[in-house]
Order: C-alpha cells, then sequence, then structure tokens
C-alpha cells in the first residue's frame, strides 16, 4: 500500500506541475536547459561515481558487456548529452503556434493552438542517458514527466534526475514537472499503469517483452513500437554500386538498434549478378545470411533460412536474404513480415519509387538512403522520444511537435450563432 500511494502522490504533482509549466517562456525553458548541460559538466564525476555502483552491480549479475556498455555513462555519452541539450535550446518551440487560421464567411478566425499533451510516463531499460533526454524533450514542450528506468540503472538515473530538478529549481520552475520513481519494484510500472486520471500518455522504450507488458496492462494510451524488423528492396532497375554501400551500412553500423536492416529482398532480374558480390562483401565483415533456395542456389555464402528467421530482429550480426520476382512480391513480403518501422528501396526507377513510397506502410519509407536514417536526430528533430509505429497520434521519431496536440482556437467580434 505505501508503495502505492507513493506512485499515486507522485503522479498528482506531475499533473498540477503539468498545468503550471503551461504559462512559462521559451525563454524560461531554454534557460533550465542550459542549466542542466551546465551542471551535468560541473558534477561529471559525481554522476561517473554513481554510474560505476550501477556497473559493478551490473557486472555481479552478469549483464552482457552489450548491455553494460549501454548503461556507461562515458565522457563520450555525457558530451553527448550536453550537445543535445545545447541543439535543443536552438530548436523552435512549438507550443502556443496557431496554425490553419482561417476566416469564415461569419467573420470569426478559426485556428489550430499546439499545446502540450500533459503528463507523459516514460518507462525505459539500460540507458542512463534517456532520462535527460527525455526530460529535455518534455521540458521543452511543457509536458511533465514521470521517468520510470530499469533497476540496472537506478543509481545513475537518480543522480541525472537530481540534476535535472536541481536545474529547474534554479529557475523558479516547479521541480515536480520532472520525477523519477524512486524503487526497483515492478509493482510500482504496474501501479503507475493505472493511473489514468493523471497520466495523459505511456511511452515505453526497450524490449519487446517490455512493450508488450506495458501496452497490454495500461489504462493509459501507450505510444510504442515492438521491434524493428526493417527490409531493403534492390529494385532491377537499381544502381547496385550504390546499393553496396547503402545494405552494408544498414546492417553493419549498428547491428543492435532497431532501425538495422533485418532483411534483404533482390529483385530476380538482377540477382545472378548483384547477389555474390553484396554476399561477399558482408560475409568479409562478419555478416551470416541466411536465405530462400534460389539465393541460396546463386551463392554459397547464403545458408539456408529457417521458417523462423523471417521476420526476426536479430539486433546482431545477421541477415535474412530472399529473391522476389516483381514489386508485388516484395510488397507482399513486408507487410507480411515487416514491423512498421523502416523499409528503403533502391532504384533509379521515379514510378516504382513513387509507387513504394505510396504502397508501403511503415514510420519511415525510404529511397536510395540507408534504413539508419529513421532516428530524431538525422531526421532534422534535434532528438527524439521514441520512434512509434502507432498511428495514433504520431507514427515514427517522436520529437518536440509529437508531443504536443492541436486544439481549436476561436476569435469572434461578438458572433452568435444563428
Amino acid at each position: 500500500m505505501k508503495l502505492e500511494q507513493t506512485v499515486s502522490e507522485l503522479a498528482k504533482r506531475a499533473k498540477v506541475a503539468a498545468s503550471s509549466l503551461m504559462a512559462l517562456s521559451t525563454q524560461s525553458k531554454n534557460s533550465a536547459l542550459s542549466s542542466v548541460a551546465e551542471l551535468l559538466t560541473q558534477q561529471r564525476q559525481h554522476l561517473q561515481e554513481e554510474n560505476t555502483k550501477d556497473l559493478q552491480a551490473g557486472q555481479a549479475q552478469g549483464l552482457s558487456s552489450a548491455m553494460l556498455d549501454r548503461l556507461r555513462l562515458s565522457d563520450a555519452v555525457i558530451d553527448a548529452m550536453i550537445t543535445g541539450l545545447h541543439e535543443l535550446c536552438a530548436l523552435p518551440d512549438p507550443v502556443g503556434s496557431i496554425e490553419n487560421l482561417v476566416k469564415r464567411p461569419n467573420g470569426l478566425q478559426v485556428g489550430r493552438m499546439r499545446v502540450p499533451l500533459g503528463v507523459i510516463a516514460m518507462i525505459y531499460e539500460s540507458r542512463p542517458n534517456v532520462t535527460v533526454d527525455a526530460a529535455a524533450l518534455c521540458l521543452k514542450t511543457g509536458n511533465a514527466i514521470i521517468l520510470r528506468g530499469g533497476s540496472e540503472a537506478i543509481h545513475s538515473n537518480l543522480a541525472l534526475a537530481a540534476i535535472l530538478q536541481q536545474a529547474l529549481r534554479m529557475h523558479d520552475i516547479d521541480q515536480n514537472a520532472v520525477q523519477i520513481i524512486p524503487v526497483t519494484d515492478r509493482l510500482a510500472i504496474n501501479h503507475l499503469l493505472t493511473l489514468d486520471a493523471e497520466i495523459d500518455l505511456v511511452i515505453p522504450r526497450g524490449g519487446e517483452g517490455l512493450i508488450r507488458f506495458v501496452s497490454q496492462t495500461s489504462r493509459i494510451p501507450v505510444l510504442k513500437h515492438y521491434k524493428g524488423v526493417c527490409h531493403l528492396f534492390v529494385d532491377k532497375d537499381a544502381d547496385l554500386e550504390k546499393a553496396i554501400p547503402l545494405i552494408i551500412n544498414s546492417k553493419t553500423h549498428r547491428p543492435g538498434v532497431c532501425n538495422a536492416l533485418e532483411g534483404l529482398l533482390v529483385h530476380g532480374d538482377v540477382a545472378e549478378n548483384f547477389l555474390p558480390i553484396i554476399a561477399n562483401a558482408l560475409v568479409n565483415l562478419g555478416v551470416e545470411l541466411r536465405g530462400c533456395p534460389r539465393s541460396v542456389k546463386i551463392s554459397s555464402k547464403v545458408h539456408p533460412a529457417g521458417a523462423e528467421d523471417w521476420g526476426t530482429e536479430f539486433l546482431d550480426l545477421i541477415l535474412c536474404v530472399k529473391v522476389v520476382q516483381n514489386f508485388a512480391e516484395a510488397k507482399a513480403y513486408i507487410r507480411q513480415y515487416g514491423s512498421q518501422h523502416t523499409e528503403s528501396i533502391i532504384t533509379e526507377n521515379y514510378t516504382t519509387a513513387q509507387r513504394f513510397i505510396a504502397e508501403i506502410d511503415a514510420s519511415a519509407v525510404m529511397v536510395n538512403a540507408s534504413t539508419r536514417f529513421n532516428d530524431g536526430g538525422q531526421l532534422g528533430l534535434g532528438a527524439e522520444i521514441g520512434i512509434s509505429t502507432t498511428k495514433l497520434h504520431a507514427y515514427g521519431p517522436m520529437g518536440l511537435e509529437e508531443l504536443t496536440t492541436r486544439k481549436f482556437v476561436v476569435f469572434g467580434q461578438g458572433q452568435v450563432r444563428e
């Protein structure tokens, strides 16, 4: 009961803070964000001491080297947080902007104003830098945020949250605009997800298991993506020299992230010439290829895929390869095995490119570009709080604008409805 009470009180304070944030000027928000950057610089040593506690506990628990790497607040990670804060300050503030203002026949002027969503609950794993990234985006957009990081990062997250609240106090902003659940008990999440009267949106960020648990348990709307099964289709009209670095970058740049390539589709008209070349290049970089019978026949570097391989998010140097006869077969494959995250085509045919853009359903659809570009920073958002593969109300990376909604505003001169 005490745990439930703690979480409930925290959510109530966040709701009050969210109301006060609506009156903040852009200058006040940017000043607070600049102070966070300064405090990260000043308290770097303390942050890394707290982070060391998490790293030592993680090692004792047998966390993998990849997990420990995601957990580490290195100088580079802290520098990236500081740079991100300065970049965020330079971005336009969407809150309060009025769009599509039109004059009605009766003289009323009707527009739509961007406003904060309210209170956002962020549930995430591993990376403590998400604490600062998510809180900064929410502050800039006038949203209060409740943070619940993974138990493996509890000391790091508490230290970062303390810095965020210190910066808010320095600028007379309600410190409850950024709060972190201070316990690691899983029951805290269970109760948090029932508080639909105080919390407006939940954003889970982590593995598929976490996201499914949140979406199945929550009474609050959830923005999510379960996994990133991304494909790249080499069309018959592709520039094959251009295709090679795009495929390599999509698969090997960072294989453990959600916008990494998991499936390569090759048009049958170019497969005989192209597959041996790209297979050799990928295998030389340590990629294991699992393919359809025709791809196995074309290249000895491709091993037969099992039924469980198709549509799998490997998050590793493993890639499925499929030879398709035409655009329609590629489209059908993506519809069956894709996760509505990122899909890309390599082609010099304008008509085919336009069909791909119009007919493929994904949060980002690309022509002659690496799948790795589906990222808030890369797409010009400055930063992101996550990537949504749902369509209400955001689809794709969620930056500042996606953390707002629009309300109607009406300007009159005494009109009455007849």
